[in-house]
């Protein structure tokens, strides 16, 4: 095979080498051949195939390949709900046969059946076991991030402040983003696009869900577009819509929506109507 490396706890793209009664094996190189069992192998698959699975020890700790989609790949952050506590710890359900555990010493609080918690999956070197830690401090990096105002970064949001709501950026640093720039229903571990507000002095990190200026135009002009077609071309919103209604319907401020509908009407993408507005 190619001298790409094959990472446990993440997608793969590996060829086939062999086709038996129990499914296919695949080349996994320095870890050796692995077998994608025959319920997650496609039919006519054929040998030196290319295929892409997600590759992780199953209960007997043998390396197994799977073509089911886990809720996390290892060094990401998910929200995950507790299924089963036991003396080794708390297992998750991250959407696996095999169940995610959080032992003891890795929950920040101790974890309870049914409650859903924010966790960074991780893999075990010593074990190969894949593992998860609600202790989220210690994976964010402890040195300066190297951002600029406007940057777009993808966000993972973690807990409730007084001030708003903490989230992670890129899996990587700690940002804020304030109540009263939130136009939408946030949870933890929704992930979700934002923008870089303002690198700050005290080496924290502000954000905001919609680029500033014409940025935030172009940004909400596709999904305004959208929300048009997928209601016969047409919005009973406009511009004596209250901002509470605009909020709930497009999870905008009524000042990005009138600002877009502008964009819009000048580029002749829609018109305005007595009772609402409507795409060309």
């Amino acid at each position: 095979m190619a001298n790409s490396i094959v990472n446990i706890g993440k997608y793969n793209t590996l060829a086939v080498i062999a086709l038996t009664d129990n499914g296919a094996y695949l080349d996994a190189g320095e870890l050796g051949e692995v077998l994608l069992p025959k319920r997650y192998t496609p039919e006519n698959i054929e040998i030196d195939q290319q295929i892409k699975i997600f590759l992780y020890l199953d209960s007997a700790d043998r390396l197994v390949a799977t073509t089911e989609t886990p809720l996390a790949q290892v060094d990401q952050f998910a929200s995950l709900k507790v299924v089963q506590i036991n003396k080794m710890g708390a297992f998750l359900d991250w959407g696996l046969k095999k169940d995610l555990l959080v032992p003891y010493n890795q929950q920040h609080t101790k974890m309870e059946e049914g409650k859903y918690y924010l966790v960074r999956v991780f893999l075990d070197t010593r074990t190969e076991r894949i593992a998860a830690s609600s202790k989220l401090d210690k994976y964010i990096d402890i040195y300066p991030a190297d951002y600029n105002d406007g940057d777009k970064v993808e966000l993972t949001i973690a807990s409730k402040t007084d001030l708003g709501f903490k989230a992670i950026i890129n899996d990587q640093h700690w940002g804020l983003l304030y109540d009263n720039e939130i136009f939408q229903p946030l949870r933890s571990g929704k992930r979700l696009t934002g923008y870089i507000k303002k690198m700050r002095e005290d080496s924290r990190i502000d954000l905001i869900l919609t680029r500033g200026g014409k940025g935030k135009v172009i940004d909400f002009k596709e999904t305004l577009i959208a929300h048009l077609q997928a209601n016969n071309g047409f919005s009973p919103l406009h511009d004596k819509s209250s901002p509470e209604l605009i909020q709930r319907t497009l999870g905008v401020s009524k000042k990005t929506f009138k600002s877009t509908v502008g964009n819009l009407l000048k580029t002749g993408k829609i018109t305005i109507e007595k009772n609402g507005i409507r795409l060309k």
